[in-house]
């Protein structure tokens, strides 16, 4: 094996023996009564040591974020024909290491994001430093899926769709991260569940379209244009014999408009005089 590798082991334990270190004092201790010193003598190394590696002891809970975008990245690239961008984006999100213990292995990583969750809610540093990482990782893998999808997605809507699904597994998480008496055993287990539940509604397939309906035939009916009858008043006749006949009586439904109408005026003919 060549020395190179052999350094590259040997940073990689020394590595986890610091986050495994920091992990057992802050779930022990707590994180604000925890120092670097504690950290470093945990693991058996110096605090010029832990510095070459962290620069902080906030970082302990930030593991290897630009690998984790890095590795989203590389899934948006390596898309597989027909996947959608919702696809696409919930693979990248599992390769990033977003469904945590992708990247340290065992429970190690899902205890580092439980004291994540619970520390930002009192220390303003680890609460600031991890809505910077993850608004910084979001704009990232947003712009990338942006660019793999551009007939599809827009700016806003690639922004909306990567802030949409990591928003809802980061406010599951949260909640599941609050809860006491997690079982370390259990824990990846139910981190799993919880994201697979989250994620439940985006993986389903859309809707089918309801199916066309028949277009009603509608029949337009036409109103006849209303008749008009002259009529003639008459005051007296000769019958057929040549017998003087009575005038006869006005109808029922002109009596009373007799002495303001004229001798030829135009009526309306109500429908049952017609019958």
């Amino acid at each position: 094996m060549p020395p190179s590798a052999l350094r590259d082991r040997k940073r990689e334990r020394t590595r986890r023996a610091l986050h495994e270190a920091a992990v057992e004092l802050f779930e022990s201790r707590g994180y604000e009564a925890t120092t670097v010193a504690d950290i470093a003598a945990a693991a058996e190394v110096g605090t010029r040591t832990f510095f070459n590696y962290f620069a902080s002891k906030e970082e302990l809970l930030f593991p290897e974020p630009d690998e984790r975008v890095q590795a989203a990245v590389q899934a948006i690239a390596t898309r597989r024909p027909g996947e959608r961008p919702v696809e696409v984006l919930l693979r990248a999100l599992r390769a990033a290491g977003d469904n945590p213990g992708d990247h340290l292995g065992d429970t190690l990583a899902a205890r580092i994001s439980v004291l994540r969750a619970q520390i930002s809610r009192t220390v303003p540093a680890v609460s600031g430093r991890a809505a910077y990482a993850q608004l910084a990782s979001q704009q990232e893998i947003a712009r990338q899926l942006r660019a793999a999808f551009p007939d599809e997605l827009d700016d806003v809507g690639a922004a909306a769709l990567v802030g949409a699904v990591v928003g809802a597994v980061s406010g599951a998480l949260t909640v599941l991260f609050q809860q006491p008496g997690l079982d370390e055993g259990d824990l990846h287990r139910k981190i799993q569940e919880t994201t697979s539940k989250v994620l439940a509604p985006w993986l389903s397939e859309p809707p089918s379209p309801p199916p066309l309906r028949e277009p009603v035939q509608r029949t337009t009916v036409r109103s006849l244009p209303t008749e008009r009858l002259t009529v003639h008043r008459v005051d007296s006749g000769t019958g057929p014999l040549g017998v003087a006949e009575p005038a006869r009586p006005e109808p029922a439904w002109y009596q009373g408009h007799s002495a303001r109408q004229s001798v030829e005026d135009d009526l309306p003919l109500p429908e049952d005089v017609l019958v």
